[in-house]
Formats: structure tokens, sequence, C-alpha cells
């Protein structure tokens, strides 16, 4: 696993340059913070040697400068809409970042009720955060928005909004999942400041697309591949082309609102701090990459990875055919095809040679190992103990397990919870493995190697069960899976 980003660069150099950026403004600056916080797992793996927490450990960084806006809409809340990671609705969310970002010692100020319009979920939902000593304020539908700019920059817009009580130079301001108002409460500060006679700053901190470098570099391919849902495409920012003679790349949304966003800066403060939205943007990761090529290869996998997901959900109807259709124009941009992800060949080969559904996994070191349907284990699992018996250098033919530990699980699994399936998934062959452990050594030493798993790549020749997903994911494994169910679906 080669490192292809300067994570500590990245960490000395972002904190630095948003301190700088503070010092433009009366000490006072809006960061609007896009993207995971905790777990960017997709800058980790096109960014190799990004930590996916890198962005908590800026904001401790700056802990004694900061404190942290939750922004939530309340059309989000009325309808319960749920974070797709993590299954929890926007609303539990909310409760999730305040109680994680506080373990880690940082001050959340306040919540804000975006986009209110009397909604009776999001009053209840403010009630509750009160009731466990929270402030939250409202923030208001504006009619005409954005495109109403002398209604929203006036005391029937923005002057509506509750003003947010903030006592630090930086005011982050994040929230559960885009559309939750975060750029329009940035805003709403702004006027409410200047109007306080203070004439505060706004920023964009997002990771993706990263400006310096290539439109079509695959760092930024992959970047639209991760958001094909949101029909985002990468273009070069025409303002900052024009004002500096300089490309620089930036994504449609932001480009296509700029107009809108400089008039409203020039509307609060008569005139605006930026000439494009490249500008706003705070984002230091291209000046980073240590190893370029490294980040390319690892972002054309992800590319890959991504089609195959898309299509595995267009099969199961949980999207339309457009998410496909641009990633596999996306895998012609960056050059690739299904065949450059080496498990794939692989995996198809073994399932056809054994007529069954077959698994295979490329460690670390690039060896690729295979797993196939037994009667008593599924591929997925015979394809973890394959390689774990490999990583521990013991011989294949090694019963690490006996049978005799499986038959009483398939047993309890058929007879007891009305399983149809009586082979094992990764769970119930790793605690197979544990209790084989204590008295056997081999299995020990197969157990110590699960560590090792992380970053392996895994494909299967069959769709798999939400189970054996999420153990996938566990282990930290990057999965994919052809469009096929193994069985065809009654339901």
């Amino acid at each position: 696993m080669k490192t292809g980003f300067d994570n500590d660069k990245y960490l000395h150099m972002q904190s630095e340059h948003i301190r700088e950026r503070i010092s433009h403004f009366d000490n006072k600056l809006y960061l609007e913070f896009g993207g995971k916080l905790f777990d960017d797992y997709h800058a980790a793996r096109v960014l190799p040697g990004f930590q996916p927490d890198s962005k908590l450990r800026l904001l401790k960084q700056l802990s004694d400068t900061a404190e942290i806006v939750i922004v939530i809409s309340a059309g989000d809340i009325e309808k319960n809409k749920v974070r797709g990671d993590l299954g929890i609705t926007y609303d539990d969310d909310v409760l999730r970042l305040k109680s994680a970002f506080e373990e880690n010692g940082l001050y959340v100020g306040s919540v804000v009720i975006t986009q209110y319009s009397g909604q009776n979920s999001a009053d209840l939902f403010r009630h509750r955060l009160e009731n466990m000593g929270i402030r939250v304020y409202t923030h208001y539908v504006i009619e005409g928005y954005p495109s109403n700019i002398p209604l929203i920059v006036s005391d029937e817009g923005y002057g509506k909004n509750d003003y947010i009580e903030t006592s630090r130079p930086l005011v982050v301001i994040t929230a559960p999942g885009p559309g939750s108002g975060k750029m329009a409460t940035c805003l709403s500060q702004l006027y409410h400041e200047n109007k306080r006679g203070i004439r505060a700053g706004y920023a964009k901190f997002e990771t993706f697309p990263i400006w310096n470098i290539p439109l079509k570099h695959p760092v930024n391919l992959a970047y639209e591949a991760a958001t094909a849902d949101l029909n985002d495409v990468n273009m070069i920012d025409p303002f900052h082309l024009e004002a500096y003679g300089k490309t620089t790349v930036n994504y449609n949304r932001d480009v296509e609102i700029f107009p809108v966003l400089n008039a409203m800066f020039e509307q609060i403060f008569g005139e605006s701090p930026y000439k494009s939205p490249t500008d706003m943007g705070v984002n230091m990761a291209g000046n980073c990459i240590c190893d370029d090529e490294v980040c390319q290869e690892a972002s054309r996998q992800e590319i890959i990875r991504r089609y195959y997901q898309a299509k595995c959900d267009l099969l199961q109807g949980n999207i339309p055919d457009s998410e496909v259709f641009k990633l596999e124009l996306l895998m012609k941009q960056a050059n690739v095809t299904i065949h450059d992800r080496h498990v794939v060949d692989a995996a198809l080969e073994r399932a056809e040679s054994t007529g069954a559904a077959a698994a295979a996994i490329e460690l670390p070191d690039g060896r690729i190992l295979t797993g196939k349907t037994s009667n008593l284990l599924g591929p997925s699992a015979a394809l973890i103990l394959n390689a774990l018996k490999e990583l521990a250098g013991l011989d294949h033919d090694l019963h690490v397990i006996s049978p005799t530990a499986i038959e009483p699980i398939q047993t309890v699994k058929t007879r007891y919870l009305g399983s149809r399936n009586p082979r094992l998934h990764i769970d119930e062959v790793l605690i197979a493995l544990s209790i084989s452990s204590a008295a056997n050594p081999a299995a020990q030493l197969a157990m110590e190697q699960l560590p090792k798993l992380k970053g392996c790549q895994v494909h299967t020749s069959v769709m798999l069960s939400a189970v054996d997903i999420k153990l996938f994911k566990k282990l930290g494994i990057q999965l994919t899976c052809e469009p096929k169910y193994e069985h065809d679906p009654i339901y």
C-alpha cells in the first residue's frame, strides 16, 4: 500500500491557511465545512496517506479559536431523511455529531433549524434540543431564494432569521448532509454581523474537486463518480480565469451560484471580497500530494468501484440509468475498464470453473487468492479464511476450524433460526475461528492476521448479503460485486 499524500504537511498547511484567512476580516470567519468530518473514507481511498479523521484533527488544531454550529433543514426533519452510510435520520445525526465533537474537545455553540415554515416535526425537534440544554436558532424560508437578492438581503429576508450568538473568531458551519442550508446560514450571519458593525468573512472548505490539479485528473474524476447522484460536474472556473488568467478547477453548482453570491456580498458590504468561487475556498490538499501516480491509480480504482456499486444499485431499482451512464463515461475519461481491477477476472474465472459463486482478494503485496462456495462455507467466508491462512504462512489444506465446530452453527441457523442457507457467513466463520484459537495455535496465528486485510481489494461473482457487506466494511476491505443475484429473487 503505497503513500501518495503527506497528511502531516496537509494538517499544518491547512490550519495555517485558515488562520490566515480569518485575519482578512474583523477576526470573524464563517467557514462552510463540506464533506464528512469523522470518516472521510473517499478521500482516504483516492489520496493514499490521507487519514479519514484528518478534518477532525484539523479542527482540533484550531480548537482554541473555533466553535461549531450544526445546521439541519426543517424539510429533512419532516421527511425523516436518513444518512445512507450510517442508516440514521438527520436529526439523530445532529446529536451524534454534537457528541462526537465534544468528546474530541471541540466547542459546539448551537444548532440552527433552516428552511423553517412551521413544520410540526421541526418544532418537536427544537423542543427536544432545548430540553437537553442546547441553544437552537431558526432560519426561515425566503421567497424567491436565491435570485430575489433585494428581498433576501433585507430585514424581510436574512433580517427575519435569528442572529446566532457566537463567541470565537472561527465559526465552523457543518451539517448531517448536503442541502441542509450551510451556505445560507453563513450569508445570513454576514448580514447580521454587518448590521452590528462587524465585517465578518465567509469561506468554503471542501476537499474536492481539488482546484490546483488538472480538470480531468483521476482524483477529480473520482469526485464526479462519488457525486454521480447529485449530477455534479467539474469545470474550469471561468471567473478565476478572467480575473487572474489562471486555470483552476471548481464544480458546476459553485460556479453557477457565484454571481448570486457576489451580488449578495456587494449588497451586504458594498463590495465583494472575492473575484471567483475558487477564491472562496481554503483547500490545501492539492499541495500535499507527494506521489501523483499513486493517487492517480488509487482514483482510477475508485471509479471502477463506484461503477460496480451503481450497477448493483440499478439492478435493485435504487437509482436511475443515468447514474450508470455517467460512471461509464467517467471510466472512459479515466481510460480504465473493469479488467483494470485485478480481482474481477480472478473471481469470474473461479466462478466459471466451479459453476458456483466465487470471490477473489488481492493482498497488500499483489498476490491474488480465491474462495469458492462449499457445503460448509459461502465464497466470502472461504475467501477470508484462505487469506488469513496465506498471510499466516499456513498450508491451505490445514483445518484451522474443525468441520465439527462448523456443523453446530449450521444446525442453529437452519433448525432454530429458520435460515434456508446452511453455509457460514464471514462473522460466523470468525467466531468459530476465535473459539478454535483457544486450543489451536494455528487458528490463533490466523486470527492475528486480521489487521493485514485492511485496504485489500475483493470482488465477488454475485451480489452479497447485507451481513457479508457489513463485515467487509468493518475489516476495511474494499469490495465490489457483479450485478447479479446468486439466486433469482422472489421478492
